[in-house]
């Protein structure tokens, strides 16, 4: 088994990932991390949440950063804060015990003052969602005229949101940019258009196959019932749960909504997250969750992406999603760091073709429960 250090991983970084529980490399830092640390390169990266990408390419990116040289040399692209909050602590965290290397998120929904502030202390990263960035270029807020590295995380998840127009800007303000990493779940047309225009044509590329994407701690479960049985469904389901934590997935805002209020009605501890919650409520919902006032969270898809909670134990699927990525996702937010955890699909008879559809394309089992 490769280690970080065969990997070419600095020893100052190894000390703080051994702090982290972070001892035998994913199959795509693996990969990626000497292909980074050697050559100067575009890449192309396919993998999903969960596959270990932030320390694939946060580890290169940090590695090459210059410490005292206080411009921006690195940008990080997100298509949420949450998940742009969570890159940034990660960063943080891998420097625990090397030179200062200093990090900085901005996104939008936040006031923007504060964060040109912030942007005036040395920063050598800036993690940012697109929309936001650009606002702080037309201020003059943030120099990019030093920025060596450019990477996209969730690039489709950025396409889904409408971040086409930005993305495509942000590439052609960076002219200096030496290396582009972009990763992504799934190919779609839009990022193939980005990789064509911006990249590379010898841009490396990987894929992590999504076989080995499904996390092989996670045990996947369904019971059938009516539509009108699934809040008992779940009730009961909580029961046996105790005190763990879990996310309860539905397709719509309103299905959401409605969901909770059902939960707080029955005395669970449930909270809710969808997209159109103003971002102190999304704030106020993930702090009571990770705080454990709340033992629930009720969450649309694309509300859910960049969710990381220690130890959460299940995730429920109250409507299984339409894409068969969006499975993935959603149970990859439980049974992480080798922790198990269950995935349980609760379908109505109609929907069990749908179920079949996921077992045979993602290569999983899923086993009834009664």
């Amino acid at each position: 088994m490769e280690n970080f250090k065969d990997l070419g991983i600095d020893s100052d970084f190894i000390k703080g990932l051994i702090e982290l529980n972070i001892i035998t490399p994913t199959e795509i830092q693996a990969e990626v991390i000497p292909l980074l640390l050697t050559t100067k390169t575009d890449l192309v990266g396919q993998a999903n949440t969960g596959t270990g990408k932030t320390a694939a390419y946060g580890l290169p990116l940090l590695q090459g950063i210059n410490p005292n040289s206080s411009v921006v040399q690195g940008i990080v692209l997100c298509p949420t804060r949450e998940l742009g909050q969570q890159v940034a602590k990660q960063l943080f965290r891998f420097t625990k015990y090397t030179h200062k290397i200093f990090t900085e998120a901005v996104y939008g929904g936040a006031p923007i003052d504060k964060q040109i502030k912030n942007l005036n202390r040395p920063t050598h990263i800036v993690v940012a969602t697109p929309g936001r960035l650009i606002d702080l270029v037309n201020r003059k807020a943030v120099d990019l005229k030093h920025v060596k590295t450019v990477i996209l995380d969730e690039a489709d998840e950025m396409l889904s949101m409408g971040f086409k127009k930005e993305l495509d800007q942000i590439l052609n303000f960076i002219p200096s940019a030496e290396q582009t990493w972009l990763f992504s779940a799934t190919m779609p047309h839009g990022i193939r258009q980005i990789i064509n225009e911006h990249m590379a044509e010898d841009a490396h590329r990987i894929e992590v196959s999504n076989k080995n994407v499904v996390n092989k701690n996670i045990e996947h479960q369904y019971i059938v019932c009516d539509e009108i049985e699934k809040l008992n469904e779940i009730i009961r389901f909580l029961k046996g749960q105790g005190e763990n934590r879990g996310i309860v997935f539905c397709k719509t805002k309103a299905t959401t909504q409605k969901l909770t209020k059902q939960l707080i009605a029955k005395n669970v501890a449930a909270d809710c997250i969808h997209g159109d919650l103003l971002q102190k409520e999304r704030d106020k919902a993930m702090r009571a969750f990770k705080n454990k006032t709340v033992q629930l969270l009720v969450a649309t898809d694309i509300a859910a992406r960049g969710i990381d909670v220690e130890a959460l134990s299940y995730v429920v699927h109250y409507q299984l999603p339409d894409q068969e990525e969006y499975y993935t996702h959603r149970s990859g937010r439980t049974a992480r760091a080798g922790k198990n955890g269950v995935s349980l699909s609760l379908v109505t008879s109609m929907e069990m073709k749908q179920l079949r559809y996921l077992e045979k394309n993602l290569g999983i089992n899923f086993n009834q429960v009664k």
